[in-house]
Order: C-alpha cells, then sequence, then structure tokens
C-alpha cells in the first residue's frame, strides 16, 4: 500500500475516527477573520477543515486560495472544488496549482446550479461532473491529462500529483437508489473517501450504510449544527435530502436564547454519538460558528 499523503487519509487508514470542520471563504479580500477562526477553534481540534468552493453559487474568494493560506498556517485543508464555473482546462490547471501549493485533500463536487446564488444571470459551465472530475484526478496521477495528441496519445506531465480524493452523497435522499448508483460510479472513478450532506435520522443512516457497505470506502458523517429552530424548519422545506426530526426542532424551540448554543452543542455531540459506531468519521459544518467546533467534540465524548 502507498503511503498516505496526508493527515486525514493517514488517521482514516489507521482506523482513526476522525473529525473535519469547514471554513467558508469571504466574500471580498478580508480574510483575517476566517484564518484567525480556523487557527483558534479548529487547528488542532479536527483532523482536516473544508475550503467551501462558492458554495451555494454565491461569488466569494475562491477555495484554492483560503487553502493555500491554512497550509501556510500548519492546518491541514480539504479543497473543495465544483464544476459548475470552470471547464476542464481550468479544473485540471487547479489541480496542480493546488498540489505545488501543498494541497493534498481534494473534495469533487457538482455544484449547485447559478439559480440558487447571488448572480443568477451567470452560465453554468458543467463541462465535467463529479464523476468527471474525479476521473481527471485519477488521471494526472497517472502522469497524464484529459487530452491526447495528434497520434491519439495521452498528454504527458512533467511532475505527477498525488491526492486523497473525496466525493459527496445524500443519505437521506428520496431517491436513495440514485445516490448509491451514483456513488457507485464515484468510487470507481477514484474516490478515496465519502463526505455526506447533512444527516439527523441515525436510522435512516445506518439503513444507507448496510446498501454501501460493499465499497469499503470511508464515510464521515455530515452534521450542519442547527442554530435555531428556524433554521431546522428551512432546511426541511427547502434543503432536498435534510430532515431535521421534530424533537430537534422542539428542543430548539424550548430553549431560552442564551441556552440556544448549549442546546446546539448537544445536539451535534448526540448524533455523532449515535452514528459514530456506523461510519469513519464526522464532518461538522459549523456555518461560522466555528468556536463551538472543541464543545461539539467533548459531547460527542472524541475529546
Amino acid at each position: 500500500m502507498a503511503e498516505p499523503v496526508s493527515k486525514l487519509q493517514a488517521a482514516l487508514e489507521a482506523g482513526r475516527f476522525v473529525v473535519t470542520g469547514e471554513v467558508g471563504p469571504p466574500k471580498g479580500t478580508h480574510v483575517e477573520h476566517c484564518l484567525e477562526e480556523a487557527e483558534k477553534y479548529l487547528k488542532g481540534t479536527v483532523v482536516a477543515v473544508n475550503v467551501t468552493d462558492l458554495q451555494t453559487a454565491v461569488m466569494r474568494l475562491g477555495s484554492l486560495v483560503v487553502s493555500s493560506l491554512l497550509v501556510q498556517r500548519g492546518i491541514e485543508p480539504v479543497f473543495q472544488m465544483v464544476c459548475r464555473d470552470r471547464n476542464r482546462l481550468a479544473l485540471q490547471s487547479d489541480l496542480l496549482s493546488a498540489y505545488v501549493l501543498g494541497i493534498r485533500n481534494v473534495l469533487a463536487l457538482t455544484g449547485d446550479h447559478v439559480a440558487l446564488g447571488d448572480h443568477k444571470e451567470a452560465k453554468c459551465v458543467f463541462d465535467l461532473d463529479s464523476v468527471g472530475l474525479l476521473q481527471a484526478i485519477t488521471a494526472l496521477e497517472g502522469g497524464h491529462d484529459m487530452g491526447t495528441d495528434a497520434e491519439g496519445k495521452p498528454n504527458a506531465l512533467e511532475g505527477v500529483p498525488k491526492f486523497f480524493a473525496g466525493c459527496c452523497v445524500t443519505p437521506c435522499a428520496e431517491d436513495v437508489e440514485m445516490q448509491v448508483i451514483k456513488l457507485e460510479k464515484k468510487v470507481a472513478a477514484g474516490a478515496q473517501f465519502i463526505q455526506t450532506q447533512a444527516v439527523y435520522d441515525p436510522a435512516a443512516f445506518e439503513s444507507f450504510m448496510k446498501r454501501i457497505e460493499h465499497l469499503k470506502v470511508p464515510v464521515l458523517v455530515g452534521i450542519v449544527i442547527l442554530k435555531s429552530a428556524g433554521m431546522a424548519k428551512y432546511m426541511n422545506s427547502s434543503v432536498p435530502g435534510v430532515s431535521v426530526p421534530d424533537g430537534l426542532i422542539k428542543r430548539l424551540t424550548d430553549c431560552s436564547k442564551d441556552d440556544r448554543e448549549k442546546v446546539t452543542v448537544e445536539i451535534a455531540g448526540e448524533l455523532v454519538r449515535a452514528m459514530k459506531p456506523l461510519c469513519q468519521g464526522a464532518h461538522l459544518m459549523t456555518l461560522g460558528w466555528d468556536h463551538l467546533v472543541p464543545d461539539i467534540i467533548k459531547s460527542a465524548g472524541l475529546a
């Protein structure tokens, strides 16, 4: 077996239950707050930190530069890449750039449609989807790009990157079978780890994990922390494949404003504890509340 290329890969291969965090680049050039939050609450607390790539099609500072800045601060990033905004030339170029900048973890995503974002007149690219992007990563690791020369031979690279490549899945989607089929294609294309969309139903997650046992790829269950009852209700009505149980909404409704963060931490910790036996890690999506990550880890019994 080849040597791991990242701490995240090494931890998963060693059988450790890992926790990853997430930061969203700012809408502008003031990146200091984002980096300070990561250093204060995530460095040394989680194994790696996802950097979102124009999430929900909202224009922001790029994930590549923020990932590079995290590397400079001794924080291991997971470089998220969406296919919505770049063709295969730009995607492959950014992958090579990421490797040269010391970035080793990549999460391949198709990307939300621009209709969800703040530039609805923008044109989607989608030259590749997440499967195609994983195939591009595999090709680059094999020493060539996706193109060919006049004789039909692959274009060779001068220097070859090596990544720990991941993909995403929605375990609680209405059409679970289609999710499984897509996930099988992603793993066949080269995905080495799986990160899920938000899950709040451990029983449904257990059922899904049984459906993908044959894939033999580590899974990190995703948990978007619930900041309020209103947020939970919005996710139920507007985020496909996400279902927050009424019991959790009631707990957030009944708690006082002063106790809301405490209840948020308790809920996230309980979810991690419940699903820990079913998977290999947890991905905490805090939406700016990074200061809660250490307490969530303690609440989950992982300190």
